[in-house]
């Protein structure tokens, strides 16, 4: 493995689980700090090795050295001369042979470059120059991750820094879909992108015996292909475009499920007018959406699912509604499930779940549909939609505050609309004055209680007065080891997984966590006494966490105190003066609050208990201040619907 492979102050804040800010303020506080060996002025490269060295020197090391060296290794054999992307194509089949054979490789590492060039070669097909150096730094990746880890390691770290953006549908979002359609032996995603259906597929259904997906992007297809063969996954993955290129003609499967391209304008409309797909009516123009939709029901058997993820507009567009209306008249529409908004991050609007079943000969036509908004529970959103799917499957009644059977007759007016939330009554709207009242008496008991928290303050008053002592900061208490500055892993992806992950917001408005992650070792996870500040300066937050097990999220830093040495509120309360200092010096929106030069006194743990206290008792105000806001909001609300809907009047 070379020892000459160079890092830029992105991958070495990667290695140290720290933000590029940090490393420039090493640079410059560090006079042993590694000198660029490459790059420019504004984006110079350093050598790996020193870096290394000095990182565990420092005791900032927290990422394996390995996987950079083996990254860079791949990087450096795509400037030879062979594309990137074919070098890490040619690591996958590396890879997959030495799962396959895995004896075969230990004869070789003792062998000549030459040697080793020619049996992989012979295996694997077109080699990048360097390709002994790589199978060496491959393999001993493979000893710390595992053969399939190691190739997704590689392939996030390319789609990161080499390929167009891809938007992850989040795994929560995927397993409902694939329940709402499964169990299923057969399952195809025409616009596969990562792969993430076809592999959560494999994971969910243990009957599955044949995964098709298709790409647009030759890149993304070829990984998501090596990464489900390195699983085992029985995958089939082609590169194209499904509408004007399928590369599954006349094969069927028992589920369809996609998040496909909304809002396309290029999907094909003048190439595919005659296409025989369109079944139910020629897509619009302006609507893509209907297209897929149709592509998935010709490649499902009869009695087939196909599932799909949409953009609300699909479900009242004046341009669909022939679509719609054969999709409800030969019942192959089932059912509508509208998620809550977020669900899917990066996405401006709520998107929905559409769930189709192609007719069987001999079936009694459906006459209904099941309508689904979980909007009012977002983390139950799952269970929301599969119990109502379940009843709805099984004949049962699906009426409830979140689900409604309504008749398709009643659906083939002049808009067709299929937006769940238009079937379903105002939640209020039953019991708008209980509602109300309920609401109106929250509120003045938490505004009954203002007047004693306030009257705590007196606290402040009876303070003693103390005589100027010296000051210190938390980047030299840092120095000293009294106290530790976190930061959160650059791996940190909201909106996968259900690991929870504390947010920016959820730090300001004093709440629980709200996003989400999947589970990964190199997450900074919260613990009691722990203090989270934020790092951006227009929102000067610092809140002492007296739970833990959130994982820190972008935006924040982490402030984890000896407690024999510092109290908790203590330093939250100086850090909050920091924060707000530099919020007033802030000239721009991106300003930058630098925890370490926040300054605090050097009081002992006796005097920083009773100044912590005090600080704690306005944190307490600031509390019950937005409570007694947020009660009152709900009083106003509710007022203005049921004022509105005709179920409150006016009395006396």
């Amino acid at each position: 493995m070379s020892n000459d492979a160079t890092v830029t102050a992105a991958d070495i804040a990667r290695l140290a689980a720290v933000g590029r800010a940090a490393v420039s303020n090493w640079r410059r506080r560090h006079d042993d700090f590694p000198q660029p060996v490459g790059g420019t002025a504004v984006s110079p490269t350093f050598s790996l090795a020193e870096v290394e060295n000095w990182l565990r020197g420092q005791g900032k090391l927290t990422d394996s050295p390995v996987r950079e060296r083996v990254w860079q290794s791949l990087r450096a054999a795509g400037s030879e001369g062979m594309d990137l992307a074919d070098v890490l194509t040619f690591a996958g089949a590396f890879l997959l042979s030495l799962r396959d054979d895995p004896g075969h490789w230990r004869e070789l590492p003792d062998a000549s470059d030459e040697e080793i060039a020619r049996t992989l070669r012979a295996r694997t097909g077109s080699v990048p120059p360097s390709c002994a150096a790589i199978a060496r730094a491959l393999a001993q990746l493979v000893d710390e991750l595992g053969v399939s880890e190691t190739f997704e390691f590689l392939r996030t770290r390319y789609l990161e820094h080499h390929s167009r953006r891809v938007y992850l549908t989040p795994e929560p979002v995927v397993r409902l879909m694939l329940e709402l359609g499964g169990p299923a032996r057969t399952v195809l995603d025409p616009a596969c992108g990562t792969g993430t259906f076809l592999k959560t597929a494999h994971e969910l259904f243990k009957d599955v015996d044949r995964l098709l997906g298709q790409e647009i992007d030759d890149t993304t297809a070829r990984m998501s292909a090596i990464q489900l063969a390195l699983r085992g996954a029985p995958a089939e993955v082609c590169p194209g475009d499904s509408l004007l290129a399928d590369a599954f003609p006349g094969r069927t499967v028992d589920l369809v499920v996609s998040n496909p391209p909304f809002n396309d304008r290029g999907w094909g409309y003048e190439q595919l007018t005659g296409d025989p797909r369109w079944e139910y009516g020629l897509p619009p123009r302006m609507e893509s959406e209907l297209a897929w939709l149709q592509h998935g029901l010709a490649h499902v058997h009869p009695g087939g699912h196909v599932v799909l993820l949409m953009p609300p507009a699909v479900a009242n567009r004046r341009s669909g509604r022939r679509v719609r209306s054969e999709l409800l008249r030969r019942g192959a529409l089932r059912a509508v499930i509208g998620l809550p908004p977020g669900a899917v991050p990066n996405m401006a609007v709520a998107l929905a779940i559409w769930v189709l079943r192609r007719p069987a000969s001999g079936d009694t036509p459906a006459d209904d549909v099941l309508m689904v908004d979980t909007s009012a529970d977002p983390e139950n959103f799952q269970k929301t939609a599969l119990d109502a799917w379940g009843r709805y499957a099984k004949g049962k009644p699906a009426k409830t505050d979140s689900s409604v059977v309504v008749r398709i007759i009643d659906l083939l007016d002049d808009e067709v609309d299929l937006t769940p939330a238009r079937y379903l009554p105002q939640r209020t709207t039953p019991t708008a004055e209980g509602s109300f009242i309920a609401a109106r008496e929250a509120l003045e008991k938490r505004a009954a209680a203002l007047p004693q928290t306030v009257a705590d303050l007196s606290f402040l008053a009876q303070a003693r007065a103390r005589a100027d002592v010296p000051m210190t900061t938390i980047g030299e208490l840092a120095k000293a080891g009294v106290l530790q500055i976190l930061r959160p892993s650059a791996k940190v992806r909201t909106g996968e997984g259900n690991v929870p992950v504390l947010t920016l917001e959820d730090i300001a408005l004093g709440q629980e966590p709200t996003g989400t992650a999947a589970h990964d070792p190199h997450h900074v996870q919260t613990a009691a006494g722990d203090v989270v500040v934020s790092l951006a300066a227009r929102h000067p937050v610092a809140r002492v966490m007296r739970e833990g097990g959130a994982v820190l999220g972008p935006g924040l830093a982490l402030v984890r105190a000896e407690p024999s040495r510092l109290d908790p509120d203590f330093v939250a309360g100086w850090l909050l003066l920091g924060a707000q200092g530099a919020s007033l010096r802030s000239s721009t929106s991106s300003a930058r609050f630098d925890v370490r030069r926040a300054r605090l006194p050097r009081l002992t743990l006796d005097e920083q208990t009773e100044l912590g206290r005090a600080f704690r008792k306005l944190t307490d105000l600031e509390a019950a201040l937005r409570e007694t806001y947020r009660r009152g909001a709900d009083v106003l609300r509710l007022g203005l619907e049921g004022l509105g809907a005709g179920t409150l009047r006016p009395s006396g």
